[in-house]
Order: structure tokens, then sequence, then C-alpha cells
């Protein structure tokens, strides 16, 4: 029979919640403020850098999505050790996702470097907004492989409970991406202005920087991979089979969001340079609400692999419960923000007025499932942290592929409808994937499983 959790033990889950959200969600505070000042200066361009911008970030949240979907394998494994207190195998599974990644990723560097033109004639654009998406994109591709590397050690870092590292790696980031974007941007201190391309550079140099830190931070005397506890750098190919079967379908639900983010983004084109530049700004306003929730996701699947590593049911539980009433609380403002002021946010980013217009209509829109998708986003990290990465996947392609990019499809090209519909379009995938999440969560035994039944500490 199950224990009953003490109030005592509440207090304790809630204060152990509370160490991990506050960083996380001042991290993705940060990050959506750092977004919105950078975006704000790329916005005082023009329409054609906003939408290079969003061009180009199709191509690299690829790349972005698969090495996030590494790091949540290595999450996983890494927390239901931590709850087994086996630190021998949270350095091997580090390392080994480490060196992994970064040999991968490198080929993917190349790749885009080679055939940015090729990448981005997918789209269509017109010849200047061509050329300025393949002048971002080749800078920015320079920056990858450490990009890679804060994944990765934002992840397991954790995945350990230790959530106050990757923010402050996060605060040095955007400091700096915002400091270098202003100075190479618009031209300061001496220095030439250079548009789209100095926001690029300053990004890459960032990230550098930031990865450098994070390496410092793991490899460093105190680190859990420091030379004197970590002897081993050879691939351990059994082992990273592992890591990336767990994490290839967190990488591949992340992946359909960003291809059907691309054919979207072709569709949205059909409405014109404005439109695009609205929908790239809406998501960026839309940052208000899922970055901070984004917390949540992240703590389900530490604190829920760290209890199925303890084997402790009640304690699983317990975080459950807690975690959704901390997202319900926090994502509440965000959607009375979205919904009663969304001119307000739109007019921080930018000044032309068409876009402004367009960007309201896509925010009260986003505004009104904004509980049902954060939710939905604790959900599949509890699912995750159980070992099931597979179901958030089969989640995502049911609602992406079966009513997003078919319905977008059909009201733009078939119904000819306006702009708005396919915003409409957005809100009924959101609200069909939580419905979806929350029956296959309440199917799943996730409180007796350990990794979908093999075990991440054996």
């Amino acid at each position: 029979m199950t224990a009953i959790i003490s109030k005592t033990d509440v207090k304790q889950v809630r204060q152990k919640i509370l160490s991990m959200l506050l960083p996380i969600t001042a991290e993705g505070i940060l990050q959506m403020t750092a977004g919105f000042i950078s975006m704000a200066m790329i916005g005082r361009i023009d329409e054609i850098a906003i939408g290079a911008l969003g061009l180009s970030m199709r191509i690299t949240q690829i790349i972005w999505a698969l090495f996030r979907g590494v790091a949540t394998g290595a999450a996983v494994f890494v927390a239901q050790a931590y709850g087994a207190d086996d630190v021998k195998k949270i350095r091997h599974v580090i390392m080994q996702t480490l060196l992994s990644s970064v040999i991968l990723v490198v080929l993917f560097q190349i790749f885009i470097i080679w055939k940015a033109p090729l990448l981005l004639r997918i789209f269509n654009p017109g010849d200047e907004l061509m050329i300025n998406s393949i002048l971002y994109l080749r800078v920015v591709s320079l920056g990858l492989p450490f990009m890679a590397i804060m994944l990765i050690v934002g992840g397991v870092l954790q995945a350990m409970g230790n959530a106050k590292t990757p923010m402050k790696i996060a605060i040095i980031m955007n400091f700096l991406n915002v400091g270098f974007g202003w100075i190479l941007i618009f031209g300061k201190f001496g220095y030439d202005a250079m548009g789209i391309k100095g926001a690029a550079i300053a990004l890459v140099i960032a990230q550098i920087i930031s990865a450098v830190i994070g390496l410092y931070v793991l490899f460093g005397r105190d680190g859990v991979l420091s030379y004197r506890k970590q002897k081993e750098l050879r691939l351990d190919f059994s082992q990273i089979k592992s890591i990336y079967g767990m994490g290839i379908p967190a990488a591949m639900e992340a992946v359909f969001w960003q291809i059907s983010a691309i054919i979207l983004v072709k569709i949205i084109l059909k409405f014109g340079p404005v439109a695009l530049a609205a929908y790239q700004l809406g998501l960026q306003a839309e940052s208000i609400s899922y970055m901070p929730a984004m917390g949540f996701g992240v703590a389900s699947t530490a604190f829920i692999g760290q209890a199925i590593g303890a084997k402790d049911r009640s304690l699983g539980k317990a975080y459950m419960k807690e975690l959704i009433k901390g997202c319900l609380m926090l994502t509440s403002i965000s959607t009375i923000i979205l919904i009663f002021f969304p001119s307000v946010v739109m007019r921080l980013l930018t000044d032309q007025v068409e876009v402004i217009n367009i960007g309201v209509k896509y925010l009260i829109i986003m505004g009104l499932v904004q509980i049902p998708q954060n939710i939905a986003g604790v959900l599949n990290g509890v699912l995750r942290g159980a070992g099931y990465t597979k179901i958030p996947m089969i989640v995502a392609a049911t609602g992406i592929w079966g009513i997003r990019i078919p319905g977008a499809f059909i009201v733009a090209y078939y119904l000819k409808m306006d702009i708005s519909a396919i915003w409409i379009v957005m809100g009924l995938d959101l609200i069909f994937r939580f419905i979806l999440s929350f029956v296959l969560y309440r199917v799943k035994d996730i409180y007796n499983n350990d990794s979908g039944g093999k075990s991440a500490v054996n």
C-alpha cells in the first residue's frame, strides 16, 4: 500500500521544487527579456531583417531540437542515477553525451555552412530576404557546437537538482548577446553598423563564452567530471545507444515542431512579409508565458526521474501535484497579459503598425490556450522523467500532422481565409494535445516504471 506523505514532507517537496523552479523561471524570464531586447533591436532595422532571422532560426532550431532531445535523454538517466545515488553512472552518462554530441554537431555545422542556400530555398524567399538569410545562417552556424554543449550542461545539472548554475550561465550569455548585439547592430564605440550580421556575430560570441564556462563547471576542480574523477575519455557505444534511444523521441518531438514551423512559415509567407514578421514577433511575445512555464516541464522530468530512481511512489505523486498547482498560478498571470494587453506587448517589439495589428490577433488567440498548453508541458515532463519519452513524441506528431499543418493548409489555400484562421488552427492543435497528454498520463502507471521498463541506473 502506498504511504501517505506527511505535511512536513509536502513542505520539503515545495521547497525542493522552488529551489529548482526559481532559478529556471528566472532563467526563462531572463532569456525572454533578452530575446525581447534582441528582437526589438532587429525589429528597428526592417521587415527583411526580421524575416531573415525567422527563416534562419527555422533551420538552426532543428539542430537545437535534436540536441535538446539528446540532453533530455541524458537528463533522464542522470536523474534516475542521482535518485539511486549512483555517482559513477552519472559521470559516465554525461561524458558519453558530451563526446558523441560534439562529434555529431560539427558534422551538422559543416553541412549547414556548405548548403545554406539550398536549405533556405525551401521557403522560396525573395532575393533580398534570401541574401540576408544566408548571411545570418552561415554566421550563427558557427555557434552550433557551443549551443549543444550548453544544452547538455544545463540538462544534466538540472537533472541533479542544480538549477542555479545553468541560470548563472544564462545570465552571462544573454548579457553578452544583448551587449555585443547593441554594439555591432547599430555601430557603437567606433564600430561600423553591421545590422543583421552584427546580431549573428553577437550570438556566436555569447555562445562560445557560455559554453566554455559550462565546461569549466563540469571539468573544474569540484566538477562532476573533474580529471581526478573522470579517467575514461573513450566512446562507449552501448551507453551512447541507450542515451540516444531515450533522447531521440524527445528530439523528434521537437523536430516535428521545427519541421512544421518551416511548413507553416511557407504558408504564412503566402500572406506576405508583414504577416511573417508579425508571426515571428508574436512567437517572441508569447514567450512571456511559455519560457517561464518551461521550468515546470524541466522540473517534472528531474523530480519524477529522481523519485523513480529512489523507488518512492508517494514522493513522485507529491511532486506532480505541486508542479501542476504552481504552473496554473504562473500561467494565469501570463494569460491575462496576452489576452488583455496584446498591443502593449507588440509595441515593445516593433513600431510598425501593420505588424502590430496582425500580431495582436495572434497573441489574443494564443493567450486563450496558454493554460492547456503549459499543463500539457508538465504532463509530458512527468512522462519523460518516467522514461516514457515516446508518448510526448506521439502526442506532438498527432497534433501537428493531424491538425496544425493540414488545418493551416486548408484555411489558407482552399478556404482562402484571413491569416487569423491559421492562428485559430494553432490554438485548436494545442487544446487537442493537452487532452491527449492527460488521457495517456492517466493510462500509464508511471510511478512504477523505470525508463519504460528498463532501469536507467542498471
